[in-house]
């Protein structure tokens, strides 16, 4: 299992597209995917539960994955959540 807390780069005024774009992401790999806030921790797989996070500027999240391509797949998610600013 690999995890890793990065912190919400997200615009403020972003609409959903950028948590559509973290599921689509998370959907490429075939390891079990999580995202962590607080204490929900949520399928990154699923656009229903990732939207319910309500993911705000600056928050800490942990991506938490395990199988095969965990590694590739977290490197991937924080790649992404980091570069939205």
């Amino acid at each position: 299992m690999i995890s890793k807390t990065v912190s919400i780069s997200f615009p403020k005024e972003a609409d959903a597209r950028p948590v559509a774009m973290l599921v689509q992401i998370a959907s490429q790999f075939d390891c079990k995917i999580y995202i962590i806030e607080h204490n929900k921790k949520i399928n990154a797989k699923s656009i229903m539960g990732m939207m319910s996070l309500n993911l705000v500027p600056g928050e800490e999240i942990t991506i938490e994955a395990d199988g095969a391509d965990a590694e590739a797949a977290v490197n991937e998610i924080v790649k992404y959540i980091e570069t939205q600013d």
